[in-house]
């Protein structure tokens, strides 16, 4: 009986129900792509590409290892963690005689891959190139299709692929950079792969010269392991497992040998599943906040309706038994149809991350039933939720007070909506006190979020007893703007709970999109202040390809210049993760300044490091401490800190020796020189003329340069959160139109009172924009005051780096959306002959 009610209902107040329905489309189309996204990272397939004719592979463990034993009330409890390493790990070529000696395998294959880049026109290049020994070719397998195999080191067999696009044949010459200086090779050789290579450019080298490229004498990358005929490949993974029992050596087949394949888009599945699972839960957040005040509306629009129901002895539970109904009506329609409009959102939004470069491309999409199944499970719970909620006064409010109520306005907020605000308040305020306390980015940009949301929840439960006041201050100037104006000023005071309403989404979008904006430029500009502060050097050399070789460096040294290169990495402490880079020791001081606070950088060497003070802080370390970490390809190392330092964002929390880094990373090339001397641009660019694409510029261009590098991760940050605001956009107008579109008796009233059309459109536009002045007040400070904290935390200053033009563009942005969502509604309100308005609502 009441589904058939309230199915009469939905379906006779259609106009009503809109609002609502938009916004729970919006809110499941948003989840539903989120939820791709993190279905991407926990199911989206790796395949392997360049070990497809190996059925077994074995690879060096790329994971940092952590037990913890604990002892609590007579029990042990043994913990382990586990965190993947930044580079490639590499094993031992002794282990080959082990897998060969396994039951069931046939051949062994030592693998070496290293990079190898083509120095080719613009635009015939665009995938990752690696070099490899052509002995290792039948992996793929790779068969020559034109001239032989390499036998000189400066003999070079390249792909098919690769010399379709810059138009190679064998007997052409080709420049290659690799892991020293860039080095001109004699084609042999074309090679066709026998399995679908899509992501990679594939050069083979003799064996000898890829060893040396290689430079990890006595260690490979893998072993291909080819079974015997008619064996099965899972039983060789098994033996040759128990023949490498005991070392860290790690023996995949099948799916498994995609993602040690590809390291980066192993990376990028935690990458996706944290990103996806807090735009996710910051939609969800917002979805439960906007819908909860577009149902509230709506209770609000027929609260003379649900009194007369209460009126004529419906009971409480009756009420909310209908209201309820009447939601999982709309949240069903409204949650199938945005869910699936999720789908393609999903995919526009995986195919923006891996133009960005946020996702390799060799993370395949996964396309699955649970995103669009949570979002709609989701949407109808929030549609409940947000249904219970809007009815907990009408259904509490006895059936005559219910009646007069329904005439005015209740002029006080419950007792328990105002303790709910205080407590979202208290919470919000504990949130941005932890925020000052939070030192990585990780770490920071969810509590961020989470304080903006929790704030404005708070203002939503506490709007009235906000708009009222700002009424009051804003009286006087609405009095000068005409008789709109003191129409606007009676709305305000008069209906403050339905004015606040509507202030809150707009301060969600202020407040949102600003923290979301400037977030960003905060974290940017502390970081480029340290880096402009610390560069001491007169010029820097970059480069625009995979780095700068050591021999560039060695002939500008050979002038009397002093170079410092600088190579970067990621390391470990235990599980903790930090940016790291090797420096050369010798002239460090005149070339690069880090503010050392404690201990001095002349001690800087093999067997030491220095340490920026956040990091010495986590540590618990200082000068003389012994530190043990694990360097980027796994290598354990303990050395002895040589000095702590103060620009830990600009430079990268741990500073090592050069060479010390080097050896263990993939790319050995510097990312930057560092030179002084006296001597000018010019000659500089003349000595480096024998290296292709190195660019010798002054610090501030440098800079200027690393900056627009940089603007990409700020791109995937802003895109990834730029929908949460898009649809708060979206909600801010719904709700606006929808208090409008509900004031037609009032507007037929008023016209019948004498008031003309530009009168009641310009009392609307006077509401807005005193609606749009109280959201951006509340907005922005609640914006500043996440920001501030935010800042303190992350770079030590209370000092948010707000950009103007682009917070007016924002408040402008907002009030556009304000004066025109209430605006249009109005214009069509307005079109309606008073009379029939007026009569139409008795």
């Amino acid at each position: 009986m009441m589904l058939r009610y309230a199915l009469r209902t939905v379906r006779a107040r259609k106009a009503g129900f809109l609002g609502a329905f938009v916004a729970l489309m919006c809110a499941a189309a948003l989840i539903s792509a989120c939820g791709a996204l993190l279905d991407t990272g926990l199911r989206g397939a790796i395949r392997t590409e360049r070990y497809a004719a190996a059925p077994v592979v074995v690879f060096a463990d790329q994971s940092v290892h952590q037990t913890t034993v604990k002892h609590r009330h007579g029990k042990t409890k043994v913990k382990h963690k586990a965190k993947p390493i930044a580079e490639r790990a590499w094993l031992s070529g002794q282990w080959e005689g082990r897998i060969a000696r396994s039951p069931g395998v046939a051949r062994v294959v030592p693998e070496l891959s290293f990079l190898a880049q083509p120095l080719v026109p613009a635009g015939t290049g665009g995938r990752t190139a690696y070099g490899h020994a052509w002995d290792s070719a039948a992996l793929t397998p790779y068969r020559l299709s034109a001239g032989r195999a390499p036998r000189a080191a400066d003999e070079l067999v390249v792909d098919a692929d690769l010399a379709a696009r810059a138009r190679l044949r064998p007997g052409a010459r080709l420049t290659v950079q690799s892991t020293s200086a860039p080095r001109s090779y004699r084609i042999t050789g074309i090679a066709t792969a026998g399995a679908a290579v899509r992501h990679q450019t594939s050069l083979f080298f003799s064996a000898a010269e890829a060893r040396r490229l290689a430079a990890h004498p006595g260690q490979v990358t893998a072993f291909g392991v080819l079974p015997a005929a008619g064996t099965d490949p899972e039983r060789v993974r098994q033996s040759v497992a128990r023949a490498l029992e005991g070392t860290t050596a790690r023996v995949t087949a099948g799916d498994a040998r995609g993602p040690l394949e590809f390291l980066d888009a192993a990376a990028a599945r935690t990458r996706l599943v944290s990103m996806g699972a807090a735009m996710g839960g910051t939609s969800l957040l917002v979805a439960v906040l906007v819908v909860v005040g577009t149902f509230a509306l709506t209770v609000q629009q027929r609260h003379r309706e649900l009194a007369l129901l209460r009126a004529v002895a419906a009971t409480p539970g009756q009420i909310r038994r209908l209201l309820g109904r009447e939601a999982l009506i709309v949240g069903a329609v409204a949650g199938t149809a945005g869910a699936l409009l999720g789908l393609p959102l999903g995919d526009w939004l995986y195919s923006r991350f891996v133009a960005l470069g946020a996702v390799p491309a060799t993370l395949e999409r996964s396309v699955g039933v649970f995103p669009p199944l949570a979002a709609l499970a989701a949407t109808l719970l929030g549609a409940w939720a947000a249904a219970r909620i809007a009815s907990r006064r009408i259904t509490r409010t006895r059936p005559a007070e219910a009646l007069a109520e329904a005439a005015t306005e209740r002029a006080r907020l419950a007792g328990g909506r105002i303790g709910a605000g205080l407590v979202c308040l208290t919470g919000g305020i504990v949130l941005v006190v932890l925020l000052t306390s939070l030192r990585t980015e990780a770490a920071s940009t969810p509590v961020t979020l989470l304080a903006v949301v929790v704030l404005c929840v708070s203002v939503a439960l506490l709007g009235p007893l906000l708009v009222r006041p700002a009424a009051l201050l804003l009286a006087g100037p609405l009095r000068l703007t005409g008789h709109g104006g003191r129409l606007a000023t009676a709305n305000l005071r008069g209906n403050a709970a339905r004015m606040a309403s509507v202030v809150t989404p707009l301060t969600l979008l202020v407040g949102m999109t600003c923290t979301v904006l400037f977030v960003q430029t905060t974290l940017g500009e502390a970081t480029h202040a340290q880096v402009r502060e610390g560069i001491r050097a007169d010029w820097v050399v970059t480069a625009q390809g995979p780095g700068v070789p050591g021999e560039a460096a060695e002939r500008l040294r050979a002038r009397q210049d002093t170079v410092t290169e600088v190579v970067r990495t990621t390391v470990r402490v235990g599980l903790d993760k930090y940016p790291a880079q090797g420096v050369t020791p010798a002239g460090l001081t005149r070339t690069w300044d880090p503010e050392v606070t404690a201990g001095s950088l002349d001690a800087l060497g093999p067997g030491t490091v220095a340490v920026s003070r956040l990091a010495a802080h986590r540590q618990h370390v200082r000068p003389g401490s012994t530190l043990r970490l694990t360097l980027g390809d796994g290598t354990p190392a303990t050395l002895t800190v040589a000095a702590v330092y103060e620009r830990g964002l600009g430079f990268g929390d741990l500073t090592f020796a050069h060479d010390l880094v080097a050896r263990h990373v993939d790319d050995p090339l510097s990312a930057s020189l560092l030179v002084s001397t006296p001597r000018t641009e010019d000659r500089l660019a003349a000595d480096l003329r024998a290296f292709p694409a190195l660019r010798v510029s002054s610090p501030a261009a440098a800079q200027a340069l690393g900056a627009v590098r940089e603007q990409t991760n700020a791109e995937v940050n802003y895109l990834a959160m730029g929908l949460v605001s898009a649809f708060t956009a979206i909600a801010a107008v719904n709700t606006l139109a929808m208090s409008v579109a509900e004031r037609i008796r009032e507007f037929a009233l008023l016209r019948l009172a004498g008031a003309t059309r530009r009168q009641v459109l310009r009392m609307l536009r006077t509401e807005s924009l005193s609606l749009l002045l109280l959201a951006t007040v509340l907005g922005s400070g609640i914006a500043l005051a996440v920001l501030t904290a935010f800042s303190v935390g992350m770079t030590g200053r209370a000092a948010p780096a707000v950009t103007p033009l682009l917070y007016v563009a924002v408040v402008a942005v907002a009030g556009l959306l304000a004066v025109g969502a209430g605006a249009l509604p109005g214009r069509v309100a307005l079109r309606v002959p008073a009379v029939t308005a007026a009569a139409a609502k008795e």
